[in-house]
C-alpha cells in the first residue's frame, strides 16, 4: 500500500474535485447524479480522513505551533458542518423550497473543507518530520 504521503494528498484532490461535481450536479439539478457523487465523496473524505491520520504520525505536529489546534478544531468542525447539506437535502428533497438553503449549507461545508485542507497543508509543512524507526 502506498504511503500516507501519497494517499493523503491524493484522497485530498479527490475529495475536492468531487465536491466540485457534486456542486455541479445539484445546480444542475440532476439528483441521481448529484446523490451518486455525494455518496462518492463522504467516502473520499473518510479515506482522507483516514490519511491524514496515517500521516500526522509521521510528524511532531506541536512543533506546528499554534496551525495544529487551529488546524484541528477546523477539520472537526468541517467534518461535523456534513450534516447541514444532508438535513437541508432532505429538506430540499421533500419540498423545493429549500433549495437555496441547501446551497448555502453546502457551500458552508465546502469553505470549511477546504480551510481545513489549507491549514492542515500548513500545519504539515511547518511540523518537524519524526525520525524513521528502523
Amino acid at each position: 500500500m502506498p504511503a500516507p504521503q501519497v494517499l493523503f494528498p491524493t484522497f485530498l484532490l479527490l475529495t475536492v474535485a468531487l465536491l466540485g461535481v457534486v456542486v455541479y450536479t445539484g445546480i444542475k439539478a440532476k439528483l441521481r447524479l448529484h446523490l451518486t457523487f455525494v455518496v462518492i465523496t463522504v467516502l473520499m473524505l473518510a479515506a482522507a480522513i483516514a490519511a491524514a491520520l496515517a500521516l500526522g504520525k509521521l510528524y511532531d505536529l506541536k512543533s506546528a505551533g499554534w496551525i495544529t489546534p487551529v488546524h484541528l478544531k477546523l477539520a472537526r468542525i468541517a467534518t461535523y458542518a456534513y450534516v447541514l447539506p444532508a438535513v437541508t437535502g432532505v429538506m430540499t428533497y421533500r419540498d423545493r423550497k429549500h433549495r437555496r438553503l441547501h446551497f448555502w449549507m453546502a457551500m458552508l461545508t465546502l469553505t470549511l473543507t477546504v480551510l481545513a485542507a489549507v491549514t492542515g497543508a500548513w500545519m504539515i509543512f511547518h511540523a518537524t518530520p519524526l525520525a524513521a524507526q528502523s
